[in-house]
């Protein structure tokens, strides 16, 4: 019987999948700065690894000319609803080592807008779907509402989780932790569900783990922390680390945590947002890391270079992705070779 696995996001990938931003409620402040922040992005990673855009076709027609000198840069027409598609495309599961030479699958989430936040979602709720069937790849359907960056994988068989974000009423009405976690465990062949919690302040996501905590190797994670006492985040973060570094994964290691300072109370026009370094992106010899232009850029960069040893480390201005709530990772789904 063939098994598969959920790879994780530093293993080798066949593309990067990017959604073209349209909604121009989602962004605070002027959507100008939107699209050539995408365009941008897309250039970056074109030079490590293929892009697939989606949009409708009225969608894509300014980046089809944008980006008509990137070879490495395709189209793919699929209407969507709105630009985040780490949380509304499809997570991929590759072969377990057992089963060479079988085709990935592509699990389809249920997809509510976060909980029923942002009406209308409903070109959304199909884009996983649509990218399956363009691929050629068997859907796999749960029937429960998860979002891409609500979840983040070592590849070696654990998972990490925001309990807020995944066992909630408004997303999975009569679904428990132990209902949801068994999910999990089915539909993504994980062996082990680490839970934690929090969120930053701004954050709409409810707490996406990939604000919060990231792998970088098995063992090893990224997880933030906010040293100004005055910031609403600090408290939360602070617990948030001492419950990272109780958690044993799946083979037995307790985790190695190294904490990484966020921003202290980055605001636009009065409204915190949730500026954090480990929302970066993990791409073919790169990862793309957001920057925010003040003293926690270097050290965010120095200690993201640590862990990814021979991979181009980009800094990534996200000031304008950010007036949307999230980066460079929520705008990004990778595809496993």
């Amino acid at each position: 019987m063939t098994t598969f696995r959920l790879p994780a996001e530093w293993e080798p990938h066949a593309a990067t999948w990017i959604a073209w931003p349209h909604r121009q409620a989602t962004f605070l402040g002027p959507f100008a700065a939107i699209p050539p922040a995408y365009e941008r992005l897309a250039r970056l990673v074109a030079g490590h690894e293929p892009v697939r855009i989606v949009g409708s076709s009225d969608v894509l027609a300014a980046p089809r000319e944008a980006l008509a000198d990137e070879p490495n840069v395709s189209f793919i027409e699929v209407p969507t609803s709105d630009s985040w598609i780490r949380d509304t495309g499809p997570v991929f599961l590759v072969p377990s080592e057992r089963a060479e030479g079988d085709r990935p699958r592509a699990v389809c989430w249920d997809w509510n807008a976060w909980g029923g936040k942002y009406p209308p979602w409903d070109a959304d709720a199909g884009v996983s779907r649509s990218i399956a069937r363009h691929l050629g790849l068997e859907a796999l359907e749960p029937k429960v509402v998860l979002e891409g960056g609500a979840i983040e994988t070592d590849g070696d068989g654990t998972l990490l989780a925001n309990e807020r974000c995944v066992v909630d009423p408004k997303r999975n009405p009569g679904l428990d932790r132990v209902a949801l976690e068994a999910a999990l465990h089915r539909w993504l062949g994980v062996d082990r569900v680490l839970w934690v919690g929090g969120d930053l302040a701004g954050d709409d996501t409810d707490g996406h783990i990939d604000q919060l905590a990231r792998f970088v190797a098995p063992g090893r994670v990224l997880a933030a922390r906010q040293p100004d006492r005055l910031d609403p985040n600090h408290a939360g973060l602070e617990a948030n680390l001492e419950l990272l570094r109780r958690h044993v994964d799946a083979r037995g290691r307790r985790l190695e945590v190294i904490p990484v300072d966020l921003p202290s109370r980055f605001t636009f026009e009065g409204t915190q947002l949730p500026a954090s370094h480990l929302n970066f992106y993990v791409a073919n010899g790169l990862v793309a890391v957001p920057v925010f232009g003040g003293p926690s850029d270097e050290p965010a960069l120095e200690a993201i270079a640590a862990c990814f040893p021979g991979r181009r480390i980009e800094p990534v201005d996200c000031h304008a992705l950010v007036r949307g709530r999230g980066a460079l990772h929520c705008v990004t789904r990778d595809q496993p070779a």
